[in-house]
């Protein structure tokens, strides 16, 4: 089949022309979200060929909100899959907090990202990284925009004590937890 039957088959929808543009910025907010290149490959691939596979589905609004909230759903179902798998990890020679030579350099702020839970590391980097207005991040993420707000300030919180070089608090343990 000539080049051009095959063009005119598939003809340029408004999701096929604007998703190219945003490629960019999906790959590096799955890579700080996943804080692993090749997953985040993956996981932007996952993200387009859901969205042209569904692409009847977008109805016009905001594609960047579209595409953003289809990899966050694609990443929570991972990270559901992986709860569900025995986890193991190469333990890495990893500097305390408040280490002198922490500088607040890339490598400390990695570190800082990765005490967040999830939802609070979405939130941050969806709103920090990719510069949404907490409307927006509420949409993508299904919640409210106090929610959004709330979960903001917690990480902010999280990782500024971190890099000023403050422990994060331990978790209480009940009784019950005690004998499980």
């Amino acid at each position: 089949m000539a080049i051009v039957g095959f063009v005119s088959e598939f003809p340029m929808t408004a999701v096929r022309r604007g998703i190219q543009p945003l490629i960019p910025a999906l790959r590096r907010f799955a890579r700080a979200l996943t804080r692993n290149a090749e997953t985040a490959d993956d996981l932007v691939q996952d993200t387009m060929v859901r969205a042209l596979r569904g692409e009847h589905l977008f109805h016009g609004g905001n594609l960047r909100t579209w595409l953003f909230t289809i990899l966050l759903n694609l990443d929570r179902n991972r990270r559901r899959g992986l709860a569900r798998k025995p986890f193991l990890a190469v333990v890495e020679d990893v500097d305390p907090p408040g280490d002198p030579a922490g500088d607040g350099s890339s490598r400390d702020i990695e570190r800082g990202l990765a005490l967040l839970p999830p939802e609070q590391r979405e939130t941050l980097l969806l709103v920090t990284l990719e510069g949404l207005s907490y409307r927006e991040a509420a949409e993508m993420q299904g919640v409210p925009i106090g929610t959004v707000m709330s979960r903001l300030s917690r990480a902010r919180t999280t990782l500024r004590e971190y890099l000023d070089g403050e422990l994060p608090p331990l978790r209480e343990v009940s009784n019950l937890e005690k004998r499980s």
